[in-house]
């Protein structure tokens, strides 16, 4: 019985887009689990016993959550299943890191910096001025995806200009940036460089402090696309939609991971609500 529930939910999120693979794999592990107890609805006793054979706490919390969802749904149809607390493992220790909003400025900073990088007299330094700006006008990929996007004018004038050098650097690689030695750009170097330029224009402290991180240039993107429309009720939802397929997430909901509040987005709600509790449509 546990099977044929389990075949009609992934349908039913399939059917509204969602991929549903690891879910999938958690669920099903979970209900061959449960009835080969001979068990044909959720029990939070059952729940807890099978969570717990994962190896590490994270895995465990996973587990948890992913049948403690497919619980809610069967439990609106049917409440002899249990569903089980999201707290029954503890509180979960991993909080959201507040990501840094870099000004414009800022940004142009940590290019500016990047060109005066040494050696002189090679590809070095426009290669990290033009990745990391890349990186601010579009936001990174994660996970290894690729994606096409339209670019704005600045940001190919930009690219054509590094291209023009690139193809007369002496490589034997295809990647698009390299080292002066040719040699394509290594992450962990990458992130290196990056904290020693974020140290040298004052945005870090010595080494072991916490402060902006390259991966915040993909939250400043989404930030500050959706302030170019946040006096638009409308438009936010059309734009958030359209940020969301830019990014390259799967889910709308993924998208809001991204956004934080700056101080002209918290203006544009404070006028929204004013607006709404005048009875005016925002």
């Amino acid at each position: 019985m546990l099977s044929q529930l389990l075949a009609d939910h992934a349908a039913l999120h399939r059917a509204l887009g969602f991929k549903f693979r690891t879910p999938g794999i958690l669920l099903r592990n979970f209900v061959a689990f449960a009835e080969h107890r001979g068990e044909h609805v959720i029990t939070t006793a059952t729940v807890h016993e099978w969570a717990l054979q994962a190896p590490s706490p994270e895995q465990r919390r996973n587990r948890l959550l992913a049948v403690r969802r497919f619980a809610l749904a069967l439990h609106a149809e049917d409440p002899r299943h249990e569903v089980p607390s999201a707290d029954l493992f503890g509180r979960a220790s991993r909080r959201r890191r507040t990501p840094y909003i870099y000004s414009p400025g800022e940004i142009r900073r940590l290019i500016d910096a990047a060109h005066r990088l040494g050696p002189d007299d090679t590809i070095r330094p426009l290669s990290y001025a033009t990745m990391f700006g890349l990186i601010a006008a579009t936001a990174q990929i994660k996970f290894k995806k690729s994606r096409m996007l339209p670019l704005h004018p600045t940001t190919r004038r930009a690219l054509d200009g590094y291209l023009a050098t690139r193809l007369k650097a002496a490589s034997q690689s295809d990647a698009l940036f390299i080292s002066h030695q040719g040699t394509p750009l290594a992450y962990p170097t990458v992130i290196s460089v990056f904290l020693q330029i974020m140290r040298s224009i004052g945005l870090r402290g010595a080494p072991g402090s916490r402060g902006p991180r390259i991966h915040d240039l993909r939250h400043t993107f989404a930030v500050r696309s959706l302030e170019r429309c946040a006096h638009d009720s409308q438009a936010v939802a059309r734009h958030i939609t359209a940020l969301s397929t830019y990014l390259g997430h799967a889910h709308v909901t993924d998208t809001y991971w991204y956004l934080q509040s700056t101080p002209e987005l918290m203006a544009h709600m404070s006028t929204a609500g004013e607006t709404l509790h005048r009875g005016v449509t925002a």
